[in-house]
This record gives C-alpha cells, sequence and structure tokens, in this order.
C-alpha cells in the first residue's frame, strides 16, 4: 500500500548560512554604522542583539529575509519576547522542528474530518499516512499544505 511521512524540519546548515548572510548585511547597512548590534546561532537557535527595541524589530526583519531567502520557511520561526537588560535590548529565536503530539492531533483530526481514505500512525515526531490509492495520498498532502497549521511540513519516504 502507498504511504508517506509528514515530517518538520529545518536545514540546520542552511540556517547557520542564513545569520552569517544576515551578519554581513548588518555591516553593510547605513543605520547600523557604528551601533552595536549582532546576530549568533547555535544549536537551532538564533540570539538577536542591539542598542535600542526598533532595531531589534529590524534585525529580525533581516533574519527573517535571510531566511527565506536560504529557502526555508519563515513560519518555522518562534520568536519570544524581546528582553532588556541595561543598554542592551536581545531575542532569542528557535526554530520549530519535529511535530509535537497536539500538532499531530490536530493534523489526524484534520484528516478524519474530511473522511478521506487514508489511515493515519503517530511514530514519535512524525506522521505516517498510508492509503490505498496514490491520489487519496496526494489530497491528503494538498490538505495539509492548504491548511494553517503555523508550522512548515514536509513529506517524505513517498511509497508505492
Amino acid at each position: 500500500m502507498p504511504s508517506f511521512d509528514v515530517v518538520s524540519e529545518v536545514d540546520v546548515e542552511e540556517l547557520k548560512n542564513a545569520v552569517d548572510n544576515a551578519n554581513r548585511e548588518l555591516k553593510n547597512r547605513y543605520d547600523f554604522r557604528g551601533v552595536k548590534a549582532s546576530f549568533s546561532f547555535n544549536k537551532g537557535v538564533a540570539k538577536l542583539e542591539s542598542e535600542h527595541d526598533k532595531q531589534l524589530r529590524t534585525l529580525l526583519d533581516i533574519l527573517r529575509l535571510q531566511v527565506i531567502k536560504r529557502g526555508i520557511d519563515a513560519s518555522s520561526m518562534d520568536t519570544e519576547k524581546a528582553a532588556h537588560s541595561g543598554k542592551s535590548w536581545s531575542q532569542t529565536v528557535t526554530f520549530k522542528e519535529g511535530i509535537d503530539q497536539p500538532m499531530a492531533k490536530k493534523i489526524v483530526k484534520l484528516i478524519k474530518d474530511k473522511k478521506m481514505k487514508v489511515q493515519t500512525a503517530i511514530q514519535g515526531e512524525e506522521l505516517r499516512v498510508t492509503g490505498k490509492k496514490r491520489d487519496d495520498l496526494q489530497a491528503v498532502m494538498t490538505l495539509i499544505r492548504g491548511a494553517e497549521l503555523g508550522q512548515p511540513f514536509q513529506f517524505n519516504n513517498f511509497r508505492d
């Protein structure tokens, strides 16, 4: 029976490249001349630092643009509230990876509500979808892509 896996992954190397490109862009920007502002990346978490909160929002926009340029879906970015300490502002940006239990249940419910002729199984941080017809599986892919779930999904291991 045909099947595929629904996963949510982010390429860490592309994230590193996006942060490096954002740092390069920051050095060339006129509005950041003489301002202490930077990006750093460690273990899937990007940290933004600047002197003012307005600059921090600009840094977030720069990072989002670079992430999109590197082919990563911007909806995978999860920003935390900006923190202020002394003269500096900082903000961390984590990237959503894996499908947690509530999200997996939400996807299963979405598929069952449409009464599609497929079976779904939650397997850790991914979802296995199995059906008799290839067209049914493609309809499930279209349904998941079209749903606003707040997280990007990829489809792996498509088997006939």
